[in-house]
């Protein structure tokens, strides 16, 4: 059996040029290849802060009124546009999407500066609900170019309702 002896054994350095030069390259690397995308669910809301206040250009904008009705266990009773009923059923939000092309008059493309929705839901109704008729009001998906048309640019929500006393 050989042995080594102490003295023969050298202390090996790690290079830290070349490792540092192999970092800034991933880096780089990565850098270049990042797509950045628009953000997903941007619906350029703008929620009020505090108290809300009487603003000049919303006398001039149309409001267009949508109302959604909840039944006691949180699901969807009905959407109204206006005062016209529009049902519960799975085609209302496709049907609400419809008749906001047909108030804005922009069904091709682009958005209408002078129209505003104001949404207003009851309390204890679902969160997807009221995303499914933020979208139907807001947009929809141009079926010959695969693009997402903005319908209108302008929504708010009404002032919340006070929360139903539960009987028990």
């Amino acid at each position: 059996m050989i042995l080594r002896h102490r003295s023969s054994l050298q202390k090996i350095e790690m290079q830290m040029a070349p490792m540092i030069d192999v970092v800034f390259q991933l880096l780089i690397f990565f850098m270049l290849t990042l797509k950045i995308l628009s953000p997903e669910g941007d619906f350029n809301v703008n929620m009020p802060i505090g108290q809300a206040r009487a603003d000049e250009d919303t006398e001039l904008r149309d409001v267009i009124p949508v109302r959604l009705s909840a039944n006691p266990d949180g699901t969807l009773k009905d959407v109204a546009l206006g005062s016209r009923s529009l049902g519960n059923d799975e085609r209302v939000f496709d049907r609400l999407n419809n008749d906001m092309v047909g108030l804005v008059g922009r069904g091709a493309g682009g958005f209408s500066d002078e129209v505003e929705v104001e949404i207003d839901f009851d309390y204890g109704l679902r969160y997807n609900y009221v995303i499914q008729a933020l979208s139907a009001c807001t947009g929809r998906i141009n079926p010959q170019t695969k693009e997402v048309v903005t319908l209108v640019d302008k929504v708010k929500f009404a002032k919340p309702r006070p929360r139903p006393e539960s009987a028990e």
